[in-house]
């Protein structure tokens, strides 16, 4: 009985040094006796690695080589565009010199074209004459142009219908007849005529060419300011007086008028 006592006492006290040690080392208090045990593992967070169906295969550009080179429509129209964007830009930095300088161009090509339609083969140009028609579109059209559309946009800010009107009527009763006469007076006035022989000329000239523009320009004038943004009104109202100009330069040659003395 002693022994087995001894057997047990010893065994206990061994089972007793055991769960201290199993306590200690999983750091079991008393008061969490009953509450869930939580293990703290400390890893590193790997990044996620992506996965495709085919892991080793990557996307290699293939290059062939083309034996001619080839163009797309978006590359033929870069000139054109570019050239375009240079004159706005240029219309925006020097309005009144570029706007002038196109007249002088749209003047010069109207004169030529003129001259060709109605000299015969034998006949030389008449490069003074046309010198004087660029002239005038370079010093008296080009800026007139400019600050006639300038005003008329300030007075008539808007682009309805009836301010359209308003437009055409200003341009058929003021800015057509004025410059007109100083069309005609200037290029005789080059010419050599006296103030008397201009007179006669604008007296046979001007009714005609007031009735033919009445006819003309009307529908010219309806586009420019009816779809036409201002800085680039005169640039449009130039390209349709390029047909105008043909006829102007044709009765700017004609002879002098019969005066009555």
């Amino acid at each position: 009985m002693s022994a087995a006592a001894g057997f047990l006492k010893n065994g206990g006290n061994k089972a007793h040094l055991y769960i201290n040690t199993i306590w200690k080392r999983h750091s079991i208090s008393t008061n969490s006796i009953g509450a869930p045990i939580i293990r703290h593992h400390h890893f590193q967070q790997q990044p996620k690695a992506s996965y495709s169906r085919f892991p080793q295969s990557k996307d290699k550009k293939i290059e062939f080589p083309v034996p001619f080179p080839t163009t797309t429509n978006s590359e033929s129209r870069l000139p054109s565009v570019g050239l375009i964007g240079w004159y706005l830009g240029m219309v925006k930095s020097h309005p009144i010199v570029t706007k002038s300088v196109t007249s002088a161009l749209i003047y010069t090509a109207a004169d030529l074209s003129s001259q060709t339609m109605t000299r015969s083969s034998s006949e030389p140009y008449d490069f003074i004459r046309t010198f004087r028609m660029a002239g005038y579109g370079m010093i008296v059209l080009g800026p007139s142009l400019h600050y006639w559309f300038n005003f008329v946009s300030r007075i008539l800010p808007t682009r309805d219908l009836i301010a359209t009107f308003k437009k055409m009527f200003l341009g058929q009763a003021i800015f057509g007849p004025i410059m007109t006469v100083v069309f005609f007076s200037a290029n005789a006035a080059l010419q050599g005529e006296s103030g008397t022989e201009i007179v006669s000329r604008l007296k046979r000239d001007l009714i005609p060419t007031m009735i033919n523009g009445v006819m003309y320009w009307p529908v010219c004038d309806f586009i420019t300011f009816r779809f036409i943004p201002v800085h680039l009104q005169p640039l449009v109202s130039n390209s349709f007086a390029y047909i105008w100009t043909v006829y102007m330069t044709y009765m700017a040659s004609l002879e002098k008028a019969a005066t009555n003395k």
